[in-house]
């Protein structure tokens, strides 16, 4: 142990010079003005802070003993030598490596290796700490026969210790199945189906960290994307990445993908249902293009004393050769004057002229040019456009033809115009609508890899507006069909990745359970035939079996009590009750002097409680959780099914132990 604490020293001080080195480094004469200088002092400034020691994350988690020198059959690794494995590369002042990052290859046998395949690993050496402090390790001996395969007792109370503030990484604990996902290619996009439990949040992210350390320079240029379902979602995630030394990932949900306009209404269960479907994709390409008007006239340029005139019908050639290539709007806007100029370039050559490039572009900017362009191929305004398919009853019956029937076009259509775009009470439906005209005018710039998570409660359309944004890159799609609480959660991952434009993705699905302990996650998969038939259940692994327990209450001060219970426990409480019941709950623990949080606001050892909407549950989790009046959570939405969904939900946000209390009988399909 004293060996093992005297690297950990020398490593922390090792971390300390690199950082050093980084701040003491002089660029006055490295750079030739202040663009440059600029750039790169924020270059410098990003790394002294991913070089950052955080006193209490374990700068190593484990070692690697290799047994044989690197050979061409051999993993890698030197006869004798060790390797440290941690979140981050520490090197000496020679540049010998001190702590190995855990996405470099040298570090995959700390995941994968086992008995059966040791990958040339003769030890596994875990650590254990406190605060900080390196106070234990286990050791596997791989190669041994003699010694049988046990389960890592220090791997399962990094699992199960207790949570307070944001969520962790679980960089010292993935496992195989989860390490094969985190280190698959960029060129391939992922689909992840995992229930509660099963670390798929994490996992999206981790392999984030590990894209960025194999192609860091391409996605340096293409960017990279987490989008969550809420604030409180991302305010929860927002530290794994960067304690794992990635600070440059930027995180939005969808509505912040395509806020082009002010969100300031919304709309009925089954409006939003069909504004998120897919065919309004086709509607709005037909009122996009509707907008081109075949010529009827020649266009005459004027250029000195000669007149070149471009006839009616030639003009329509170039307008349905620009409609057959079904480019974006804006694009076949912008070739459009180049065109005709193109056609008058010939006709000068065919007299004589030697016209060159600047004479093409001064046709094209010609007056006649310009106004045959605006009558035939005028400007759109995407949010203009879908105002009046929202507002004008024929425009959108013209245009939804054989798409949408009468009934749906009368349900999304708006009860009372807006004057104009900025006075409209747009919905979150529609700025997905908005966002769609918007890439139909102009491209949409693309990244180089998204992560979606939570992407079961997503429309068609909201798949298709976060589909734009990586039809150049790959994606790692993340969620649980059984906690889709949408009504428009999508039905099958198929379905989805095929709105998303990525249905070559693998399916990959998490089974097993981490934690939510074994009694909670077997009482909460009674919902399943229910909300998910054919989905197969979280199996949980742990051996700590957690605590469960079924209360009958008749008063809100037994509910507070049960919170009070578990506050005596270590860690953080979650208190999710039905939306319309959170009120009622805040007023109680205020009246028993108990101090509570929002979700989202973090937990700090003094306040651990937080009172959670059951809407705004998904993602979260807490050590322990008191779930109050699971009928009241299943009424609360508009159908049974989704009500379901969101009680299975509720039910699995727990690590440690989850108490349910109910005045109102259970539903039914818990029994």
């Amino acid at each position: 142990m004293l060996r093992e604490r005297t690297h950990l020293g020398e490593s922390r001080a090792a971390l300390r010079a690199m950082r050093e080195d980084v701040e003491n480094l002089d660029i006055r004469d490295v750079t030739a003005n202040w663009v440059n200088a600029a750039v790169l002092q924020r270059q410098m400034d990003e790394r002294i802070k991913a070089l950052a020691d955080l006193s209490h994350t374990p700068l190593f988690f484990g070692r690697l003993d290799y047994l044989h020198a690197p050979g061409a059959d051999r993993a890698e690794g030197a006869e004798g030598e060790r390797f440290y494995i941690g979140r981050r590369h520490v090197h000496d002042a020679a540049g010998d490596p001190m702590v190995i990052d855990w996405r470099a290859p040298v570090s995959q046998p700390f995941y994968r290796a086992s008995k059966k395949d040791p990958m040339d690993v003769g030890l596994r050496r875990r650590f254990g700490y406190t605060a900080g402090d390196l106070t234990a390790y286990e050791d596997e001996h791989l190669s041994d026969p003699s010694e049988t395969a046990a389960t890592s007792k220090l791997l399962q109370q990094e699992i199960e210790r207790p949570r307070v503030g944001p969520m962790r990484d679980i960089v010292a604990t993935i496992q195989p199945e989860q390490d094969e996902i985190v280190r698959s290619g960029l060129s391939g996009s992922v689909c992840v189906q995992g229930g509660p439990g099963t670390g798929k949040t994490a996992v999206g992210l981790h392999r984030v960290a590990y894209l960025l350390y194999a192609h860091r320079e391409r996605l340096a240029r293409t960017g990279t994307l987490v989008i969550g379902p809420n604030k409180s979602f991302l305010h929860y995630i927002e530290q794994v990445l960067p304690a794992l030394g990635e600070l440059e990932v930027k995180q939005a949900t969808v509505d912040d993908l395509v806020a082009h306009v002010e969100v300031r209404g919304a709309d009925t269960a089954s409006a939003a249902v069909i504004k998120g479907d897919a065919r309004m994709a086709e509607v709005l390409r037909r009122a996009v293009r509707a907008h081109v008007t075949l010529p009827g006239e020649p266009v005459v340029v004027v250029r000195g004393s000669r007149r070149w005139r471009v006839p009616a019908y030639e003009l329509e050639q170039i307008v349905r050769e620009l409609l057959d290539r079904d480019i974006r709007y804006g694009a076949a806007r912008e070739a459009l004057p180049q065109r005709i100029a193109h056609v008058v370039l010939v006709q000068m050559e065919r007299a004589g002229e030697a016209p060159d490039d600047r004479v093409q572009d001064a046709v094209a900017r010609n007056g006649a040019v310009k106004a045959a362009v605006k009558a035939i191929w005028p400007p759109v305004d995407p949010a203009r456009l879908v105002l009046r398919l929202l507002t004008d009853a024929d425009f959108l019956a013209v245009h939804a033809e054989g798409v949408l029937d009468e009934g749906e076009q009368k349900e999304i259509l708006w009860a009372k115009p807006a004057r104009s775009v900025k006075a409209a009470r747009w919905s979150p439906a529609d700025t997905v609508l908005i966002d769609e005209a918007t890439d139909l005018v102009q491209r949409t710039h693309s990244l180089g890899h998204v992560v979606l998570d939570e992407a079961q409660d997503l429309s068609p359309m909201q798949y298709r507006a976060v589909g734009r944004r990586c039809t150049t890159g790959s994606a790692t799609v993340l969620g649980d069909l059984a906690q889709g609480t949408t009504p428009w959660a999508t039905r099958s991952w198929g379905e989805a990745l095929a709105h998303l434009g990525k249905e070559e993705a693998v399916v990959e699905e998490l089974t097993a359970g981490f934690r939510v302990p074994t009694d909670v996650i077997t009482y909460a998969s009674r919902l399943l035939p229910h909300i998910a038939p054919g989905l197969t259940p979280v199996a949980s692994v742990r051996e700590n079996p957690g605590s469960f327990d079924l209360r009958a209450t008749t008063t809100d001060p037994e509910v507070v009590d049960a919170c009070r219970e578990l506050l005596r426990q270590e860690g953080s409480v979650g208190l999710i009750a039905a939306d319309a019941r959170v009120p009622v709950l805040a007023e109680a623990l205020a009246a028993a002097g108990l101090t509570y949080l929002g979700p989202g606001e973090e937990t700090t050892p003094d306040t651990r409680l937080t009172l959670v909407p059951a809407s705004l549950a998904k993602g979260l989790e807490y050590d322990y959780v008191v779930l109050d009046e699971p009928r009241a959570v299943v009424d609360g939405e508009p159908d049974e099914r989704t009500g379901l969904r969101r009680l299975y939900v509720a039910l699995t946000r727990a690590v440690s132990g989850l108490i349910v209390t109910h005045a109102a009988p259970l539903p039914p399909q818990l029994d």
